[in-house]
């Protein structure tokens, strides 16, 4: 991240809550509430890094890779390796597959969960 240090990372997080994309939207609309049976929370701070959505009580982090992601495969390859190292998996959903279709997303996460 290039902001200020005087923005903390919970800011930013809870920036990004407000103004989350279709492709968050749409799969957060299918976790929120423990609709799969745990708790899942948007915008989540694990050590210096907001993850998408998190499972804490799974250590399950879900990343909802749009086309950016392509030019930084290697940075998010870096990040999901600390972490792991924190403790976390780290399962990575490509936008275009929630926005098409959204069950097949969803049972990959009840994968990861399970």
């Amino acid at each position: 991240m290039h902001r200020s240090s005087r923005v903390s990372i919970a800011a930013i997080a809870s920036e990004r809550r407000a103004t989350p994309t279709l492709s968050e939207r749409k799969l957060w609309c299918r976790l929120k509430g423990s609709r799969l049976g745990v708790a899942f929370r948007r915008e989540y701070v694990v050590g210096r890094f907001i993850v998408d959505l998190a499972a804490p009580s799974r250590r399950l982090a879900v990343e909802i890779d749009g086309g950016y992601h392509a030019r930084i495969a290697a940075k998010d390859a870096r990040r999901d390796r600390e972490l792991a190292r924190l403790g976390w998996r780290v399962l990575r959903l490509d936008a275009a597959l929630v926005v098409s279709d959204l069950d097949a997303a969803l049972k990959r996460v009840r994968k990861a969960l399970s």
